[in-house]
């Protein structure tokens, strides 16, 4: 088979076929061609070009189209834009992934309620049962000591202006006794 290859050399690639592919390939010995085949070939690709030209020129009187319906019933690229984001966000939250991921961070958030609240109470027995300590109670009655000799006791001259006064700081005005002794009989 060797012997056979010897005369012809093989590209060791393909190239891709587009204008690029054809313009760049070389012609091979295989693919010779009559006038009349070359002659049919060029109609057909004139052909294929004016369809191409056609349907752009379809194409874009049918974009002009859109544009005039859209701007009568005032659709906006804005309105679109917003429309678009709307509808590809409900795709997103309707999605089989969103729902999955939806649903795990859920229950992730839920053990972590139950985390926080488990240390919580992990706490606050910790903190009652320090409270209860002899260590801490005795601290608890030195605070209070302490506060009760840096706390101002009231003087007696307070007390009596106190006593003295009615609840809005008026004077209160002293009645007579009625009570007299025996020898102060009233005449």
């Amino acid at each position: 088979m060797e012997e056979n290859d010897k005369g012809t050399q093989r590209p060791d690639f393909i190239q891709e076929v587009g204008e690029e592919a054809v313009d760049a390939a070389p012609c091979s010995p295989c693919t010779v061609l009559t006038e009349q085949e070359q002659a049919e070939l060029h109609s057909e690709l004139q052909k294929v070009e004016e369809e191409i030209q056609t349907l752009s020129q379809v194409l874009a009187a049918k974009e002009k189209q859109v544009a005039e319906i859209k701007r009568k019933l005032g659709i906006t690229p804005l309105n679109e834009l917003k429309q678009n984001l709307s509808k590809g966000w409900h795709d997103v939250t309707t999605s089989t992934a969103y729902k999955k991921t939806s649903e795990t961070l859920s229950q992730v958030g839920q053990k972590a309620t139950t985390a926080f609240s488990s240390v919580g109470t992990a706490i606050t027995r910790k903190l009652e049962d320090v409270r209860n300590t002899p260590s801490f109670k005795s601290f608890e009655e030195k605070v209070e000591t302490l506060k009760t000799k840096m706390s101002p006791k009231p003087s007696t001259s307070d007390i009596e202006e106190v006593s003295d006064s009615t609840p809005d700081g008026e004077p209160m005005i002293k009645q007579p006794d009625d009570t007299f002794s025996p020898d102060q009989q009233p005449h």
